[in-house]
Protein backbone atom coordinates (compact mmCIF):
# COMPACT_ATOMS: atom_id res chain seq x y z
CA UNK A 1 0.00 0.00 0.00
CA UNK A 2 1.11 3.70 -1.38
CA UNK A 3 1.40 5.42 2.53
CA UNK A 4 1.42 8.75 0.54
CA UNK A 5 -1.66 10.90 1.70
CA UNK A 6 -3.33 12.39 -0.91
CA UNK A 7 -4.34 15.74 0.32
CA UNK A 8 -7.92 16.99 -1.42
CA UNK A 9 -8.72 20.85 -1.11
CA UNK A 10 -11.80 21.68 -1.16
CA UNK A 11 -12.40 25.51 -2.33
CA UNK A 12 -15.72 26.01 -4.16
CA UNK A 13 -17.67 27.85 -0.93
CA UNK A 14 -18.42 31.08 -1.50
CA UNK A 15 -19.03 32.55 2.05
CA UNK A 16 -19.76 36.03 3.20
CA UNK A 17 -18.60 35.76 6.71
CA UNK A 18 -15.98 38.06 5.87
CA UNK A 19 -17.47 41.27 3.68
CA UNK A 20 -16.36 43.05 1.99
CA UNK A 21 -13.42 41.64 1.06
CA UNK A 22 -15.09 38.36 0.72
CA UNK A 23 -17.56 38.57 -1.91
CA UNK A 24 -19.32 35.59 -4.33
CA UNK A 25 -16.93 36.50 -7.38
CA UNK A 26 -13.85 35.96 -5.29
CA UNK A 27 -14.50 34.36 -1.52
CA UNK A 28 -11.84 34.36 1.33
CA UNK A 29 -10.07 31.78 0.30
CA UNK A 30 -8.25 33.36 -2.23
CA UNK A 31 -7.69 36.20 -0.14
CA UNK A 32 -4.11 37.36 0.79
CA UNK A 33 -5.43 37.89 4.61
CA UNK A 34 -2.15 36.85 6.21
CA UNK A 35 0.68 38.22 4.62
CA UNK A 36 0.97 37.37 0.69
CA UNK A 37 -0.40 34.54 0.14
CA UNK A 38 -3.81 33.04 0.37
CA UNK A 39 -5.31 30.83 2.47
CA UNK A 40 -6.13 28.28 -0.34
CA UNK A 41 -2.11 28.93 -1.63
CA UNK A 42 -1.12 28.09 2.45
CA UNK A 43 -3.46 25.16 2.56
CA UNK A 44 -1.46 23.72 -0.59
CA UNK A 45 2.14 24.86 0.92
CA UNK A 46 1.49 22.57 4.18
CA UNK A 47 0.78 19.40 2.71
CA UNK A 48 3.69 20.04 -0.35
CA UNK A 49 5.91 18.00 1.70
CA UNK A 50 6.39 14.65 -0.94
CA UNK A 51 7.62 12.27 1.35
CA UNK A 52 4.52 12.42 3.32
CA UNK A 53 1.82 13.61 0.56
CA UNK A 54 0.84 12.85 -2.94
CA UNK A 55 -0.14 15.08 -5.91
CA UNK A 56 -3.16 17.39 -4.10
CA UNK A 57 -6.56 17.17 -5.79
CA UNK A 58 -8.39 20.41 -6.00
CA UNK A 59 -12.08 20.78 -5.88
CA UNK A 60 -14.26 24.28 -6.63
CA UNK A 61 -16.48 25.45 -8.75
CA UNK A 62 -16.49 26.61 -12.86
CA UNK A 63 -16.46 30.17 -11.47
CA UNK A 64 -13.67 29.95 -9.82
CA UNK A 65 -11.43 27.80 -12.11
CA UNK A 66 -9.22 30.55 -13.31
CA UNK A 67 -8.25 31.58 -9.93
CA UNK A 68 -7.34 28.07 -9.02
CA UNK A 69 -5.42 27.82 -11.87
CA UNK A 70 -3.39 31.44 -11.40
CA UNK A 71 -2.74 30.58 -7.75
CA UNK A 72 -1.38 26.95 -8.23
CA UNK A 73 0.80 28.75 -10.90
CA UNK A 74 2.06 31.61 -8.62
CA UNK A 75 3.26 28.97 -6.00
CA UNK A 76 4.81 26.19 -8.15
CA UNK A 77 2.40 23.18 -7.37
CA UNK A 78 0.89 21.24 -9.49
CA UNK A 79 -2.98 19.30 -9.03
CA UNK A 80 -5.57 17.78 -10.30
CA UNK A 81 -8.64 20.37 -10.48
CA UNK A 82 -12.06 18.77 -10.39
CA UNK A 83 -15.17 20.82 -11.36
CA UNK A 84 -18.31 20.84 -9.55
CA UNK A 85 -21.09 21.79 -12.35
CA UNK A 86 -23.60 23.08 -9.29
CA UNK A 87 -22.52 23.02 -5.63
CA UNK A 88 -23.83 20.17 -3.15
CA UNK A 89 -22.06 21.08 -0.09
CA UNK A 90 -19.06 19.16 1.00
CA UNK A 91 -20.84 15.73 1.14
CA UNK A 92 -20.70 15.08 -2.57
CA UNK A 93 -17.80 17.29 -2.76
CA UNK A 94 -15.49 14.85 -0.65
CA UNK A 95 -17.15 11.38 -2.06
CA UNK A 96 -16.42 13.17 -5.27
CA UNK A 97 -12.80 13.74 -4.57
CA UNK A 98 -12.63 10.47 -3.05
CA UNK A 99 -13.80 8.38 -6.45
CA UNK A 100 -11.13 10.53 -7.99
CA UNK A 101 -8.15 9.64 -5.97
CA UNK A 102 -9.36 6.05 -6.13
CA UNK A 103 -9.05 6.66 -10.33
CA UNK A 104 -5.14 7.16 -9.58
CA UNK A 105 -5.25 4.98 -6.58
CA UNK A 106 -7.24 1.67 -5.54
CA UNK A 107 -6.18 1.91 -1.82
CA UNK A 108 -5.75 5.69 -2.00
CA UNK A 109 -5.73 7.35 1.57
CA UNK A 110 -7.52 11.13 1.23
CA UNK A 111 -6.81 14.09 3.96
CA UNK A 112 -9.73 16.54 2.82
CA UNK A 113 -8.98 20.10 3.63
CA UNK A 114 -10.94 23.45 3.94
CA UNK A 115 -8.90 25.82 1.68
CA UNK A 116 -9.91 28.72 4.29
CA UNK A 117 -8.55 27.89 6.90
CA UNK A 118 -5.40 28.92 9.05
CA UNK A 119 -3.12 26.58 10.99
CA UNK A 120 -0.30 28.18 12.47
CA UNK A 121 1.86 25.01 13.67
CA UNK A 122 3.07 23.12 10.41
CA UNK A 123 5.23 20.59 12.14
CA UNK A 124 2.65 19.55 14.58
CA UNK A 125 -0.10 19.80 11.67
CA UNK A 126 1.99 16.85 9.51
CA UNK A 127 2.66 15.02 12.98
CA UNK A 128 -1.48 14.73 13.47
CA UNK A 129 -1.61 13.27 9.62
CA UNK A 130 1.36 11.07 9.97
CA UNK A 131 -1.12 9.66 13.65
CA UNK A 132 -4.33 9.86 11.83
CA UNK A 133 -2.53 7.79 8.83
CA UNK A 134 -2.71 4.28 10.73
CA UNK A 135 -5.70 4.92 12.20
CA UNK A 136 -7.09 5.66 8.19
CA UNK A 137 -5.25 2.78 7.15
CA UNK A 138 -7.79 0.29 9.24
CA UNK A 139 -10.37 1.52 8.23
CA UNK A 140 -10.92 4.71 10.24
CA UNK A 141 -12.62 7.80 9.28
CA UNK A 142 -10.50 10.42 11.23
CA UNK A 143 -11.29 13.63 11.90
CA UNK A 144 -8.76 16.54 13.98
CA UNK A 145 -9.90 17.52 16.68
CA UNK A 146 -8.96 20.77 18.39
CA UNK A 147 -9.32 21.71 22.56
CA UNK A 148 -12.00 23.95 22.89
CA UNK A 149 -10.83 27.32 24.16
CA UNK A 150 -14.36 28.59 24.85
CA UNK A 151 -17.91 27.02 24.45
CA UNK A 152 -18.44 27.55 20.89
CA UNK A 153 -21.44 27.56 18.99
CA UNK A 154 -20.12 27.76 15.56
CA UNK A 155 -18.55 24.46 15.58
CA UNK A 156 -18.90 21.12 15.70
CA UNK A 157 -18.02 18.56 18.46
CA UNK A 158 -16.48 15.55 18.88
CA UNK A 159 -16.48 13.23 21.91
CA UNK A 160 -13.17 10.80 21.98
CA UNK A 161 -13.63 7.17 23.50
CA UNK A 162 -11.19 4.62 23.96
CA UNK A 163 -7.68 4.77 22.14
CA UNK A 164 -7.25 3.32 18.58
CA UNK A 165 -3.50 3.69 17.46
CA UNK A 166 -1.28 5.87 18.99
CA UNK A 167 -3.09 9.24 19.82
CA UNK A 168 -6.17 8.55 17.87
CA UNK A 169 -9.53 7.67 19.73
CA UNK A 170 -12.46 6.13 18.96
CA UNK A 171 -15.18 8.59 18.08
CA UNK A 172 -17.97 8.09 20.89
CA UNK A 173 -20.30 11.10 20.14
CA UNK A 174 -20.22 13.30 17.04
CA UNK A 175 -22.59 16.37 16.88
CA UNK A 176 -23.35 19.35 14.98
CA UNK A 177 -23.61 23.03 16.41
CA UNK A 178 -25.04 22.95 19.27
CA UNK A 179 -26.19 25.87 21.80
CA UNK A 180 -24.77 27.91 23.78
CA UNK A 181 -25.65 25.56 27.14
CA UNK A 182 -24.82 22.58 25.03
CA UNK A 183 -21.92 23.62 24.06
CA UNK A 184 -20.87 24.61 28.18
CA UNK A 185 -21.64 21.04 28.88
CA UNK A 186 -19.67 19.49 26.39
CA UNK A 187 -17.00 21.16 27.04
CA UNK A 188 -17.03 19.76 30.54
CA UNK A 189 -17.41 16.30 29.47
CA UNK A 190 -13.88 16.78 27.62
CA UNK A 191 -15.62 16.91 23.61
CA UNK A 192 -13.44 18.50 20.91
CA UNK A 193 -13.72 20.82 18.23
CA UNK A 194 -14.38 19.38 14.77
CA UNK A 195 -11.89 21.27 12.70
CA UNK A 196 -13.72 20.01 9.09
CA UNK A 197 -11.23 18.34 8.06
CA UNK A 198 -10.79 14.43 7.46
CA UNK A 199 -8.69 11.70 6.73
CA UNK A 200 -9.70 8.42 5.04
CA UNK A 201 -9.33 5.42 2.81
CA UNK A 202 -11.02 6.53 0.01
CA UNK A 203 -13.36 3.11 -0.34
CA UNK A 204 -13.94 3.46 3.35
CA UNK A 205 -15.39 6.82 3.09
CA UNK A 206 -17.49 5.62 -0.47
CA UNK A 207 -18.88 2.85 1.17
CA UNK A 208 -19.66 4.40 4.31
CA UNK A 209 -21.62 7.10 2.50
CA UNK A 210 -23.36 4.42 0.46
CA UNK A 211 -24.75 2.81 3.58
CA UNK A 212 -26.91 6.11 4.21
CA UNK A 213 -27.82 7.38 0.36
CA UNK A 214 -27.17 5.23 -2.09
CA UNK A 215 -28.40 7.62 -5.19
CA UNK A 216 -25.85 10.19 -4.14
CA UNK A 217 -22.68 7.65 -4.26
CA UNK A 218 -24.14 6.21 -7.16
CA UNK A 219 -24.48 10.05 -8.73
CA UNK A 220 -21.11 10.66 -7.43
CA UNK A 221 -19.05 7.64 -8.79
CA UNK A 222 -21.35 8.33 -12.20
CA UNK A 223 -20.26 11.54 -12.68
CA UNK A 224 -16.84 11.00 -12.05
CA UNK A 225 -16.90 7.97 -14.59
CA UNK A 226 -18.39 10.42 -17.52
CA UNK A 227 -16.19 13.30 -16.28
CA UNK A 228 -14.59 15.89 -19.32
CA UNK A 229 -11.47 16.90 -19.64
CA UNK A 230 -10.84 20.28 -20.68
CA UNK A 231 -8.42 23.17 -20.32
CA UNK A 232 -6.62 20.64 -17.83
CA UNK A 233 -9.77 20.48 -15.76
CA UNK A 234 -11.50 17.31 -14.49
CA UNK A 235 -15.33 18.70 -15.47
CA UNK A 236 -17.65 16.77 -13.38
CA UNK A 237 -20.75 15.28 -15.34
CA UNK A 238 -23.20 17.50 -14.66
CA UNK A 239 -26.11 16.08 -15.16
CA UNK A 240 -25.47 12.99 -13.05
CA UNK A 241 -23.55 15.53 -10.34
CA UNK A 242 -26.25 17.51 -9.65
CA UNK A 243 -28.57 14.34 -8.54
CA UNK A 244 -26.81 13.72 -5.56
CA UNK A 245 -28.14 15.35 -2.47
CA UNK A 246 -27.07 18.33 -1.18
CA UNK A 247 -25.19 17.68 2.28
CA UNK A 248 -22.04 18.37 4.25
CA UNK A 249 -20.34 15.46 5.15
CA UNK A 250 -20.84 15.69 8.81
CA UNK A 251 -24.60 15.09 8.43
CA UNK A 252 -24.42 12.41 5.30
CA UNK A 253 -21.84 10.67 7.60
CA UNK A 254 -20.15 11.04 10.28
CA UNK A 255 -22.49 11.44 12.66
CA UNK A 256 -23.95 8.09 11.64
CA UNK A 257 -21.03 6.06 10.84
CA UNK A 258 -19.33 3.50 13.40
CA UNK A 259 -16.02 4.11 12.09
CA UNK A 260 -15.26 7.44 13.18
CA UNK A 261 -12.18 8.30 15.43
CA UNK A 262 -10.43 11.62 16.15
CA UNK A 263 -6.69 12.86 16.42
CA UNK A 264 -6.00 15.94 18.52
CA UNK A 265 -4.19 18.12 16.88
CA UNK A 266 -2.75 21.69 18.93
CA UNK A 267 -1.99 22.89 15.59
CA UNK A 268 -3.10 26.87 16.04
CA UNK A 269 -6.30 26.25 13.80
CA UNK A 270 -8.34 28.23 12.81
CA UNK A 271 -11.07 28.27 10.30
CA UNK A 272 -10.85 32.28 9.91
CA UNK A 273 -14.71 32.60 10.64
CA UNK A 274 -15.10 36.16 11.29
CA UNK A 275 -13.25 40.08 10.96
CA UNK A 276 -12.73 38.91 15.05
CA UNK A 277 -10.42 36.34 13.94
CA UNK A 278 -8.48 37.83 11.49
CA UNK A 279 -7.77 40.51 14.38
CA UNK A 280 -6.70 37.89 16.97
CA UNK A 281 -4.65 35.60 14.04
CA UNK A 282 -2.87 39.45 13.08
CA UNK A 283 0.21 41.02 14.81
CA UNK A 284 -1.28 44.09 16.85
CA UNK A 285 0.34 47.11 18.60
CA UNK A 286 0.59 47.96 22.04
CA UNK A 287 -3.00 49.49 21.94
CA UNK A 288 -4.62 45.83 20.51
CA UNK A 289 -5.22 47.03 17.21
CA UNK A 290 -4.29 45.51 14.13
CA UNK A 291 -4.30 46.82 10.35
CA UNK A 292 -3.72 45.56 6.60
CA UNK A 293 -3.62 48.66 4.62
CA UNK A 294 -3.43 51.92 5.35
CA UNK A 295 -3.91 52.29 8.88
CA UNK A 296 -3.44 55.98 11.39
CA UNK A 297 -4.97 55.16 15.59
CA UNK A 298 -5.48 57.47 18.22
CA UNK A 299 -6.66 57.42 21.84
CA UNK A 300 -8.30 53.61 20.05
CA UNK A 301 -7.65 50.56 21.15
CA UNK A 302 -8.55 46.62 20.22
CA UNK A 303 -9.57 47.74 16.65
CA UNK A 304 -9.49 45.91 13.32
CA UNK A 305 -8.89 48.36 9.83
CA UNK A 306 -8.75 46.58 6.42
CA UNK A 307 -8.12 49.25 3.40
CA UNK A 308 -8.49 48.53 0.02
CA UNK A 309 -6.17 51.72 -0.31
CA UNK A 310 -8.08 54.78 1.15
CA UNK A 311 -6.53 55.79 4.41
CA UNK A 312 -8.31 54.98 7.86
CA UNK A 313 -8.38 57.02 10.67
CA UNK A 314 -9.40 55.90 13.75
CA UNK A 315 -10.04 58.74 17.20
CA UNK A 316 -11.46 57.74 20.38
CA UNK A 317 -12.75 54.30 19.37
CA UNK A 318 -12.35 50.88 21.10
CA UNK A 319 -13.25 47.32 19.66
CA UNK A 320 -14.43 47.67 16.35
CA UNK A 321 -13.96 46.48 12.82
CA UNK A 322 -13.90 48.86 9.99
CA UNK A 323 -13.32 47.22 6.35
CA UNK A 324 -12.78 49.67 3.35
CA UNK A 325 -13.17 48.19 -0.21
CA UNK A 326 -13.46 50.33 -3.37
CA UNK A 327 -17.23 50.34 -3.54
CA UNK A 328 -18.15 49.57 0.55
CA UNK A 329 -17.29 50.19 4.12
CA UNK A 330 -17.78 47.93 6.96
CA UNK A 331 -18.08 49.54 10.49
CA UNK A 332 -19.02 46.58 12.89
CA UNK A 333 -18.81 45.73 16.44
CA UNK A 334 -15.19 43.46 16.96
CA UNK A 335 -17.50 40.29 18.50
CA UNK A 336 -20.74 40.48 16.92
CA UNK A 337 -20.29 38.17 13.63
CA UNK A 338 -23.93 36.94 13.96
CA UNK A 339 -24.56 40.73 13.42
CA UNK A 340 -22.29 40.99 10.44
CA UNK A 341 -24.43 37.67 9.00
CA UNK A 342 -27.82 39.55 9.41
CA UNK A 343 -26.30 42.93 7.91
CA UNK A 344 -24.97 40.47 4.55
CA UNK A 345 -28.40 39.63 4.71
CA UNK A 346 -30.37 43.03 4.39
CA UNK A 347 -27.52 43.73 1.61
CA UNK A 348 -28.48 41.01 -0.61
CA UNK A 349 -31.98 42.64 -0.47
CA UNK A 350 -31.13 46.13 -1.07
CA UNK A 351 -27.39 46.02 -2.85
CA UNK A 352 -26.81 42.67 -3.87
CA UNK A 353 -24.42 43.70 -6.53
CA UNK A 354 -21.67 44.33 -3.61
CA UNK A 355 -21.86 41.51 -2.09
CA UNK A 356 -21.54 39.20 -5.04
CA UNK A 357 -18.80 41.44 -7.06
CA UNK A 358 -15.81 43.49 -6.37
CA UNK A 359 -14.89 46.48 -8.47
CA UNK A 360 -11.64 44.74 -9.86
CA UNK A 361 -13.09 41.59 -12.04
CA UNK A 362 -10.29 39.03 -12.19
CA UNK A 363 -10.26 37.26 -15.31
CA UNK A 364 -7.63 34.45 -16.69
CA UNK A 365 -6.41 36.94 -19.00
CA UNK A 366 -5.49 39.02 -16.19
CA UNK A 367 -8.22 41.97 -14.65
CA UNK A 368 -10.13 45.04 -14.97
CA UNK A 369 -11.66 47.60 -12.79
CA UNK A 370 -14.05 50.71 -13.02
CA UNK A 371 -12.61 54.09 -12.32
CA UNK A 372 -15.92 56.18 -13.36
CA UNK A 373 -19.16 55.42 -14.69
CA UNK A 374 -21.90 57.38 -16.12
CA UNK A 375 -25.23 57.23 -18.49
CA UNK A 376 -23.21 56.92 -21.17
CA UNK A 377 -19.52 56.49 -20.10
CA UNK A 378 -17.51 54.29 -18.32
CA UNK A 379 -13.91 54.37 -17.86
CA UNK A 380 -11.99 50.92 -16.44
CA UNK A 381 -8.19 50.52 -15.80
CA UNK A 382 -7.37 46.84 -17.72
CA UNK A 383 -4.56 44.91 -16.93
CA UNK A 384 -3.25 41.66 -19.43
CA UNK A 385 -0.35 39.52 -18.26
CA UNK A 386 2.36 38.58 -20.18
CA UNK A 387 0.39 35.62 -23.06
CA UNK A 388 -2.53 36.70 -22.19
CA UNK A 389 -5.79 37.69 -24.49
CA UNK A 390 -8.76 37.88 -24.75
CA UNK A 391 -11.82 36.74 -26.63
CA UNK A 392 -12.29 37.87 -30.19
CA UNK A 393 -15.53 39.66 -29.98
CA UNK A 394 -17.66 42.51 -30.39
CA UNK A 395 -20.08 44.75 -28.78
CA UNK A 396 -23.57 46.10 -30.68
CA UNK A 397 -24.21 49.18 -28.03
CA UNK A 398 -20.84 50.35 -27.12
CA UNK A 399 -17.37 51.90 -28.96
CA UNK A 400 -14.01 51.37 -27.06
CA UNK A 401 -11.38 53.71 -26.94
CA UNK A 402 -7.53 51.98 -25.54
CA UNK A 403 -4.70 53.85 -24.28
CA UNK A 404 -2.03 52.33 -23.26
CA UNK A 405 0.22 53.58 -19.79
CA UNK A 406 2.47 50.05 -19.33
CA UNK A 407 3.65 47.52 -21.67
CA UNK A 408 2.46 46.90 -25.46
CA UNK A 409 -0.26 46.13 -26.72
CA UNK A 410 -1.34 43.86 -29.93
CA UNK A 411 -4.51 45.16 -31.10
CA UNK A 412 -7.28 43.27 -33.64
CA UNK A 413 -9.61 45.49 -35.17
CA UNK A 414 -11.22 43.74 -38.01
CA UNK A 415 -8.75 43.12 -40.75
CA UNK A 416 -6.29 45.13 -39.02
CA UNK A 417 -3.23 43.96 -36.83
CA UNK A 418 -1.17 46.49 -35.15
CA UNK A 419 1.42 46.94 -32.33
CA UNK A 420 0.02 49.58 -29.75
CA UNK A 421 2.98 51.44 -27.36
CA UNK A 422 2.80 52.93 -24.05
CA UNK A 423 1.26 56.67 -24.20
CA UNK A 424 -0.20 55.45 -27.74
CA UNK A 425 -4.33 55.15 -28.61
CA UNK A 426 -6.11 52.79 -30.50
CA UNK A 427 -9.99 53.19 -31.53
CA UNK A 428 -12.87 50.32 -31.79
CA UNK A 429 -16.05 51.27 -33.35
CA UNK A 430 -19.24 49.73 -32.16
CA UNK A 431 -19.88 46.47 -33.83
CA UNK A 432 -15.99 45.95 -34.87
CA UNK A 433 -14.53 42.48 -34.46
CA UNK A 434 -11.61 43.26 -32.10
CA UNK A 435 -8.91 41.51 -29.66
CA UNK A 436 -6.72 42.58 -27.03
CA UNK A 437 -3.54 40.80 -26.05
CA UNK A 438 -0.62 40.81 -24.44
CA UNK A 439 2.69 39.64 -26.24
CA UNK A 440 5.56 41.01 -23.98
CA UNK A 441 7.42 40.04 -20.78
CA UNK A 442 5.55 42.69 -18.35
CA UNK A 443 2.43 43.60 -17.58
CA UNK A 444 0.24 45.37 -20.08
CA UNK A 445 -1.52 48.12 -18.59
CA UNK A 446 -4.24 50.10 -20.33
CA UNK A 447 -7.09 52.73 -19.66
CA UNK A 448 -10.30 51.79 -21.64
CA UNK A 449 -13.16 54.67 -22.23
CA UNK A 450 -16.45 53.26 -23.09
CA UNK A 451 -19.18 54.90 -24.52
CA UNK A 452 -22.70 54.20 -25.80
CA UNK A 453 -26.17 53.41 -25.11
CA UNK A 454 -25.55 50.27 -23.01
CA UNK A 455 -22.27 49.72 -21.34
CA UNK A 456 -23.36 46.04 -19.54
CA UNK A 457 -20.93 43.01 -19.62
CA UNK A 458 -23.57 41.04 -21.48
CA UNK A 459 -23.12 43.07 -24.16
CA UNK A 460 -19.93 41.28 -25.49
CA UNK A 461 -20.31 38.54 -28.09
CA UNK A 462 -17.34 36.32 -28.07
CA UNK A 463 -16.32 35.00 -31.37
CA UNK A 464 -13.32 33.03 -30.50
CA UNK A 465 -11.97 32.54 -27.20
CA UNK A 466 -9.20 30.47 -25.42
CA UNK A 467 -11.06 30.23 -22.36
CA UNK A 468 -14.30 28.45 -23.79
CA UNK A 469 -16.30 31.46 -22.21
CA UNK A 470 -19.14 31.34 -24.78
Amino acid sequence: MDNKIIPLIMCGGAGTRLWPASREVRPKQFLPLFGSASTFQDTLRRVSDPAVFGRPIVITNVAYRFMVQEQLAEIGIEADVLLEPVRRDSGPGIAAGAAFAQTRDANAVVLALAADHVVRDTAAFVAACQQGLAAANVGYIVTFGIQPERAATEYGYVKPGAAVSGKVRAVTKFVEKPDQAKAVEYIKDGYLWNSGNFMFRASVLLDEYRKFDVESIDAVNGAVAKAGHDLGFVILDAETFGSAKAISIDYAVMEKTGHAAVVPAACGWSDVGSWHTVWELSERDAQGNAARGNAVFEDSRNCMVASDGAVVALEGIDDLVVVATQDAVLVSRQKDASGLKRLVTKLKEVAPKVTEEHTKVHRPWGSYQSVDNGDRHQVKRIIVKPGGRLSLQKHHHRAEHWIVVRGTAQVTVNELVKTVHENESVYIPIGAVHRLENPGKIQLELIEVQTGSYLGEDDIIRIEDDYRRF
